[in-house]
């Protein structure tokens, strides 16, 4: 089946006209010949948008029951019935009300489109994912319908409707928006000029951004290489020099002159990893072009101009920014044209800016006189040369009438390159110097004298001090090279164990102060912070007590690892600053430069640890706060209607008692006074509630433990629920023996289990309440048949004040269970919810046993009188899912099939 197309109109705000353009398309399709069909539109109650509706046809709506409230909603199975070409479905980000299949409107829209019907819709751009934060922001309202960025991004047609904010503030004050009561408010708030202006910046500049995805899909598909200078795109290149922050600033600078312009710095790096760039000068330039709005980009490539290129092809740049090129002119004339001439010719329609710099023309040094080799193999090499040489010239000497000059450099340049092998390029170059000297002394005519007579002569010895000199400069290089490779593994294995102990969590700072000591093989690491000694952090792992000496004004520890920390970064081989505040400091050896550079990185994570530590310590200190603030809120929520409905039942019953205009009846006073009392009735019990959570959670509600039968508190507790626990039905154990609590707030925790079974039981299939004695734990359980509750809500139901989902939340404030589970535990019993088998819920409270063989149960015997229909004593069932259950809860079960439908929302 072919997938329906989208469009979307895409609007700044709402009442811009997204729904009239959208009925406006709709009209102009059927016209055409389209089956189109109105599923969902909104016109709120605009004349003019509902005016539009006329012609077209209209599917009926989805009418749900929710919270004491009807709403309409999509009705999509019947569009899916209906199955036009076509169909109008308007707000996509709406939320769907709870009991239809989709949670959201874009996913019933999902499923119209992989049915085959083209959908037409509408969504304002403070609804889009990506943007909700920033919207916020900039009006202060939060937006809690949100869409998906790629549901509208995937949309064949996104179309703007967009209008000035003056345009859209007059539409406002003349009614065509809101209704009267609301204008004022509306354009003193969210519709200001402000307002209007920045999410009509944000609908424009999100909507080029998916113009360009589109533009690049296209380019792609049709093999369009060339650049298209639809918006100015400036690209750096970077190398890791000196330089880099120049040509940075500069390109900034050339982006910043077309409005929206981007700036995007680029690096490549060669595929064997061994660039010579210096990563800590490219770390600071990425952070510079991220400054300035601009991203950054590694590519690799073996020919930088051609990489370079093509990354910019690829990001279809305009202009490219390159920094002259530092290489003299001996290394200009001997490799040919740099990077920059070799883009400049084949950069083709992107412009190329050459910048200036301080470095231009100052050529690249030459290796170091270490070079890669260590200064033991040097001096071995400088050995070597002279031994080899002097026994090569005394050997050769006794052979001067067989071997003739040529035959004599070759054996010197054996002896050269066999002495760079052993110590690098400069004892090699001294070798290949003597090695000329004695040639000309002792094999070239005439003999023993710095004189050369043939001029072939000359020219060989030329030959041979060229050629030692560029075989030593190889294998100074391959062998710097190889360093350089052993070094870069290294490095990496450090970073890696460094990023793995990140990854598995061990971000303590003495875990990572321990890594660094080992790592650069020191005798201690200490983190200082200059400050009062009094802030907050981690004790010193050297130091058990805390104590850290020196001035308070000054350097002290916050964490350290190894023997004897110091104290001051003065005192330590290694002092590596973190911050203006905070200095890492290494005892034991000096380090060489090369090792600086992982020190960093080690310095950068430990001071990320500290800062989140802190963070960690102050969000664990604020938490109670907030969970106070919490609770305080829900607290006034709640009780800001509890307490006002029945102090105004009560106040409105005595006030017409008061009354002395009209002439109340016998009967009428009577009811009026119950009014009032039953009133006053249920603000104690709110106020006992609320009185009883405070203790509990303050740890000060006084609780009385004793022996007590369930035979004397069931019947209270039932008593307390007037009619309603008349139809209860019991199932006790005769030998049942006492439990251990504290008789009232037991009568409480039955009553309040009970009234919610009662609550929830269907019509003729009544609670039960069984109890039964297992090992030295007494169970009571209130068994029902309503809908049950979804394992995943079954903790939320006993947060206080948690009445998300009741089917009627003006009875309480959602403290009941929350109640029950803080006083059941209070005795040292649990409350625990469990499924009742075949659909229900069981709530069974677990209390110890009185440690002494109760009376027989009379419990049957005082309830006969007041409660009907005692369950009889029946086998224990043989289903699987009702095994461990009491004998008569299974049997009760059998005769009782319940509902299996779950209930939503808690009790």
């Amino acid at each position: 089946m072919t997938r329906g197309t989208l469009r979307v109109y895409l609007g700044a705000a709402p009442g811009v006209g997204k729904t009239f353009a959208m009925l406006d398309e709709g009209r102009r399709r059927g016209g055409r010949g389209t089956d189109v069909v109105v599923a969902f539109v909104e016109t709120h109650s605009r004349p003019k948008t509902a005016a539009l509706l006329a012609g077209l046809e209209v599917l009926p709506r989805r009418f749900l029951d929710y919270r004491g409230a009807t709403f309409t909603e999509l009705d999509l199975d019947a569009v899916l019935a209906r199955h036009p070409e076509v169909a109008l479905v308007d707000e996509l980000a709406h939320t769907n009300v709870p009991g239809v299949r989709n949670a959201k409107r874009w996913q019933d829209v999902e499923e119209l489109l992989a049915a085959g019907i083209s959908v037409i819709t509408t969504v304002n751009v403070q609804h889009l994912e990506s943007l909700n934060d920033v919207v916020e922001k900039i009006t202060g309202v939060p937006q809690r319908e949100r869409v998906p960025d790629e549901v509208v991004r995937g949309a064949d047609q996104v179309e703007l409707v967009d209008m000035a904010p003056e345009a859209l503030r007059r539409r406002m004050a003349h009614g065509n928006i809101y209704g009267p009561d609301k204008v004022d408010a509306a354009l003193s708030n969210y519709f200001r000029v402000g307002n209007l202006t920045a999410l009509r910046e944000l609908a424009l500049l999100w909507l080029a951004d998916k113009v360009d995805e589109q533009l690049d899909a296209y380019r792609a598909a049709h093999g369009i290489s060339e650049t298209w200078e639809t918006r100015e795109r400036v690209v750096v290149s970077l190398t890791g020099g000196p330089e880099g922050e120049t040509l940075i600033r500069r390109a900034a600078r050339i982006a910043a002159r077309a409005t929206g312009g981007d700036l995007l710095a680029v690096h490549v790096t060669k595929s064997d990893g061994l660039t010579g760039a210096d990563p800590e000068a490219l770390a600071a330039q990425r952070l510079l072009v991220e400054s300035l709005g601009g991203t950054y980009h590694q590519v690799i490539g073996d020919d930088v101009p051609i990489a370079l290129l093509d990354f910019a092809r690829a990001e279809n740049a305009t202009q490219l920014v390159l920094g002259a090129s530092r290489r003299g002119h001996v290394q200009t004339f001997l490799t040919g044209p740099g990077i920059g001439a070799t883009v400049t010719r084949l950069c083709g329609d992107i412009d190329v800016h050459m910048v200036s710099h301080e470095r231009i023309g100052k050529g690249r040094a030459l290796p170091a006189l270490t070079g890669g080799l260590t200064a033991r193999r040097r001096l071995l090499g400088g050995l070597v040369a002279l031994v080899f040489l002097v026994l090569l010239t005394v050997g050769l000497s006794h052979q001067r009438d067989r071997l003739n000059l040529t035959s004599n450099v070759l054996l010197f340049l054996l002896a050269v390159v066999g002495v760079a092998l052993v110590g690098g390029f400069w004892p090699a170059l001294a070798a290949a110097v003597l090695g000329s000297l004695l040639l000309n002394y002792y094999f070239a005519p005439p003999l023993h004298q710095f004189t050369i007579a043939q001029g072939n002569n000359v020219l060989a010895l030329v030959v041979f001090v060229a050629v030692a000199a560029m075989v030593s400069w190889v294998v100074d290089l391959a062998a710097r090279r190889t360093t350089e490779a052993a070094r870069a593994a290294t490095e990496a294995a450090t970073l890696s164990r460094l990023a793995g102990s990140v990854l598995r969590g061990q971000s303590a700072l003495p875990v990572l102060l321990d890594q660094v000591r080992e790592t650069f093989a020191m005798t201690s690491a200490t983190l200082l912070e200059k400050g009062p000694a009094s802030l907050p952090g981690p004790p010193s792992a050297g130091d058990a007590s805390g104590d850290v000496p020196g001035d308070r004004r000054g350097w002290h520890v916050v964490a350290s690892a190894g023997d004897a920390p110091c104290h001051r970064p003065e005192d330590g081989d290694i002092d590596v600053p973190v911050a203006e505040d905070l200095a890492l400091v290494l005892c034991g050896r000096t380090l060489p430069a090369a090792d600086r550079r992982v020190l960093g990185a080690f310095a950068a994570h430990i001071a990320a640890a500290l800062h989140q530590g802190r963070l960690a310590e102050a969000a664990a200190a604020a938490a109670p706060l907030a969970a106070a603030d919490r609770t305080r809120t829900a607290l006034l929520a709640a009780v800001s209607h509890d307490l006002r409905t029945p102090l105004s039942s009560a106040k409105a019953a005595v006030t017409s008692l008061r009354s002395s205009d009209v002439e109340w009846t016998p009967e009428q006073r009577s009811e009026l006074l119950a009014t009032a009392e039953e009133s006053l009735d249920r603000l104690i019990r709110l106020v006992e509630n609320l009185l009883d959570v405070s203790r509990l959670q303050a740890g000060a509600l006084s609780v009385f433990v004793r022996p007590v039968g369930l035979d004397e508190i069931v019947p209270l507790a039932l008593d307390d629920l007037g009619p309603a626990g008349q139809a209860v039905l019991l199932q006790v154990a005769d030998d049942l023996p006492p439990v251990l609590a504290d008789p009232a707030l037991l009568e409480r925790v039955i009553a309040n289990l009970t009234s919610n079974a009662v609550r929830y039981s269907p019509a003729g299939r009544p609670p039960l309440i069984a109890a039964s004695a297992l090992g030295e734990r007494i169970e009571l359980r209130v068994v029902d048949r309503g809908p049950g509750i979804p394992e995943a809500d079954r903790e939320r139901v006993f947060a206080p004040f948690q009445r998300l989902g009741d089917r009627d939340n003006t009875t309480g404030v959602g403290l009941g269970l929350a109640l029950c589970r803080g006083l059941v535990q209070s005795m040292g019993g649990t409350l625990l919810p469990e499924d009742t088998p075949g659909g229900g819920l069981t709530m069974v409270v677990a209390l110890p046993a009185a440690p002494r063989l109760p009376p027989p149960s009379r419990l049957g015997e005082a309830l006969s009188a007041s409660h009907v229909g005692r369950a009889r004593g029946g086998r224990a069932g043989g289903d699987r899912d009702r095994e461990g259950l009491p004998p008569g809860v299974a049997h009760w079960l059998e005769e009782l099939p319940g509902d299996r439908s779950p209930r939503d929302g808690s009790r």
